[in-house]
């Protein structure tokens, strides 16, 4: 790849390596599983063996988070209890076995999962028929998994295409206290009392969240040889869709995934983003800070190869009065790059690519301050996202959505906004997509 890579719109590139030197890349260190639970290091690198010689690779992923409803009401403070839960995902690459991963890492208790299946979508909560796969758990369909704790059920026969949509119904027979969950979604989930776990019509279930519960995978494999080429999207609320319409999978990292499913070479690309994080601040309802989780949601995945750090805009916001749960401790743009830096180093020790992702603009949001205050510590960093060299690659998404007049350049252009004037929508997380040159990756 030539040092300066042209892409669909005029004036924006993603460098390459060689054009920003990037930092030398070390071979990958092992991590450590809790008892109870899968241990990290199966999961990440070198995936596990899914059969016949082929590896595991990931589907669809979503970060957990602790239960919380700083946006209104949803089911993760209370739980469930004797109930059925069915979440619609889409994955971005098909094999012929699946399996799906559930998370307890916010659990005060042991979870009981009492049964799971996976089937191909129909409509709403309904799922085709002759398509429901009973899911296991070693020694049977049920599992507990300890407080803290991850596991994955095993692999099924299950043929499955890139792009294609599958729902997963867990049913929950005792009760589980308050859940691990996916605040924003984008999706909506279904619940019903009882034990549907089979149904094929989704009558049953008239309750409705558009958040995830529990589930935070599902990897395929077969299909074709294991490599490692996996693409993770990390950040904030812009990564994980927030402004894009709800069940049409129009977030960036899916409109990504179209496009390399478009080229007939799909590949795994995986959503880690979570609405509200920061990358140097804990918070009370988004999420541990972006350095802690990094090790957790990003280097456990299997047969990752490239990551696409997009975050740094609510370390920069947080401290107003507009951050939701209240103000988090002001961070300068020398630590948020240091933040960076511990990112970069984290990626780098597993040998992943990290790909860095200048901050969109904020201008005319509630994070443009009177002062400029924000907007100079936005332009810090991605001044050194540009030009440090650091990163192994730059996609510059600030000039792929800023409006081209330049007496508003710090403003997101109309098109692009969700109306927020943070948030892209549909038409802005496509053109987050296309700003990525896919060779780079």
């Amino acid at each position: 790849m030539s040092s300066t890579t042209s892409i669909r719109r005029t004036g924006v590139a993603l460098l390459s390596a060689a054009a920003l030197g990037a930092l030398p890349v070390v071979g990958a260190g092992g991590l450590t599983g809790s008892a109870g639970a899968v241990a990290a290091e199966q999961r990440g690198g070198a995936a596990q063996s899914g059969g016949s010689g082929t590896a595991w690779r990931g589907g669809w992923a979503t970060s957990p988070q602790a239960p919380t409803a700083p946006f209104g009401p949803n089911w993760s403070q209370k739980g469930f209890a004797n109930h059925t839960v069915r979440q619609v995902v889409r994955v971005s690459t098909g094999g012929t076995k699946a399996r799906i991963e559930l998370s307890n890492r916010y659990g005060s208790a042991p979870l009981r999962i009492t049964g799971a299946t996976v089937a191909r979508t129909d409509k709403g909560a309904s799922v085709r028929a002759g398509s429901v796969r009973q899911l296991s758990f070693g020694k049977g369909q049920s599992v507990t998994i300890p407080a803290g704790g991850t596991t994955t059920s095993d692999g099924v026969p299950f043929h499955v295409k890139a792009l294609e949509s599958v729902t997963v119904t867990l049913y929950l027979a005792a009760p589980t206290g308050p859940a691990t969950f996916h605040t924003f979604s984008s999706a909506t989930s279904y619940r019903t009392e009882g034990d549907h776990r089979s149904d094929r019509d989704g009558t049953a279930f008239k309750e409705t969240s558009d958040s995830w519960y529990y589930l935070t995978g599902v990897e395929v494999s077969g299909g074709k040889p294991a490599r490692r080429d996996g693409v993770v999207t990390f950040g904030d609320s812009i990564t994980d869709g927030v402004g894009s319409t709800l069940n049409t999978n129009n977030r960036y990292p899916d409109e990504l995934a179209e496009r390399f499913a478009a080229t007939g070479k799909p590949r795994s690309v995986l959503n880690h983003g979570i609405g509200g994080n920061q990358v140097v601040n804990d918070t009370t309802w988004a999420g541990e800070k972006g350095i802690a989780r990094f090790k957790k949601d990003v280097l456990t995945e299997p047969g990752v190869g490239t990551v696409i750090v997009l975050e740094g805009i609510n370390d920069i916001g947080g401290s107003g009065p507009a951050f939701p749960g209240g103000p988090t401790p002001e961070v300068s743009a020398e630590q948020l790059i240091e933040g960076h830096r511990s990112l970069i180093r984290q990626a780098h020790a597993k040998g992943i690519k990290a790909v860095g992702a200048t901050l969109l603009p904020i201008g005319g949001s509630f994070y443009a301050d009177k002062e400029g205050i924000n907007e100079r510590k936005r332009d810090a960093v991605n001044h050194w996202i540009r030009t440090s060299g650091e990163y192994d690659a730059v996609v510059d998404l600030d000039r792929a959505l800023a409006d081209p007049d330049p007496a508003k350049k710090d403003t997101m252009l109309p098109a692009y906004d969700s109306g927020d004037h943070l948030h892209p929508n549909d038409a802005g997380y496509r053109v987050m997509a296309e700003a990525l040159d896919l060779d780079a990756l």
